[in-house]
């Protein structure tokens, strides 16, 4: 008995693996972020007949041990997800974890990857160390902190975003790191890929609509480069806008710190001062 976590196409269907296929075809059940996708796949590949249950990211804890049941019985079970590899900003990681603590095997298959793709395409990688973010959130503190994360991310950094909020993310990170060198790309491995390079104050200030599947990439940042060219007025100045905004202290160091290059602590004492006054 194994759980198979099988990486899926992220849009060329001639990217699926020989071994993934293998392991649809062979495991007794196949779970799936969306059966209708799924079902398509498996038809375009001649896999007929094969049972099929969804498990998505609102899947109930009856609903995985129910998985796990059969898993424990003997029978082998695929992981997929509707494009690429499970449990990367897709469901699939609370299946994972319960089939360990079952005692069960799991076993990757691995394969295509936006992550990845987008990473080696973009030019901006560096060294190829990175820090991957997933999605960020939507609004709110939890989005401005995520945002400062981010942009004080020595290392090349890998996000995905939905084409609607893109343009609004941009223009959060040119903010806070305008020069820093990015890549949109976008539609990877399909008919109109694209990668757009540029700093994030010019891909900030591109007006187009954003269509398709998106993955940033943020080149390596280097705050001791900054540091020597913004004056203490400078972060002053920024300080108090952003506590006009009703910001916490906390956030507005974390973005000021990558936007400044100073760092993090020195920032903060800085915001509670100003705040202070």
């Amino acid at each position: 008995m194994a759980l198979f976590v099988v990486a899926t196409p992220i849009g060329n269907l001639g990217d699926v693996t020989a071994r993934a296929l293998d392991a649809l075809r062979a495991c007794a059940l196949i779970v799936a972020e969306d059966t209708r996708r799924t079902r398509h796949l498996l038809t375009h590949f001649g896999i007929g007949g094969k049972p099929l249950e969804r498990l998505d990211a609102h899947a109930t804890g009856p609903d995985v041990a129910r998985v796990v049941d059969r898993l424990r019985a003997g029978e082998d079970v695929a992981l997929v997800t509707d494009a690429g590899t499970p449990s990367v900003s897709d469901p699939g990681e609370r299946l994972v974890e319960a089939a360990i603590a079952a005692g069960v095997r799991v076993v990757p298959v691995p394969g295509p990857s936006a992550l990845l793709a987008a990473l080696v395409g973009s030019g901006v990688a560096g060294d190829g160390r990175f820090r991957f973010f997933g999605f960020l959130p939507r609004e709110g503190s939890a989005r401005r902190e995520a945002i400062a994360r981010v942009c004080a991310t020595a290392e090349a950094a890998v996000l995905f975003e939905a084409p609607n909020r893109t343009r609004a993310t941009l223009r959060d990170l040119a903010d806070a790191t305008p020069e820093r060198r990015a890549c949109v790309a976008r539609e990877l491995t399909k008919v109109h890929e694209e990668y757009v390079r540029g700093t994030c104050a010019a891909l900030a200030a591109d007006d187009r609509e954003w269509i398709g599947e998106v993955v940033l990439v943020l080149g390596p940042h280097e705050p001791e480069a900054q540091a020597a060219a913004i004056d203490d007025a400078a972060v002053d100045g920024r300080i108090d806008e952003a506590l006009a905004r009703g910001e916490h202290a906390r956030t507005i160091a974390e973005r000021l710190a990558a936007w400044s290059g100073r760092p993090r602590r020195a920032v903060y004492e800085r915001v509670i001062a100003r705040k202070r006054r």
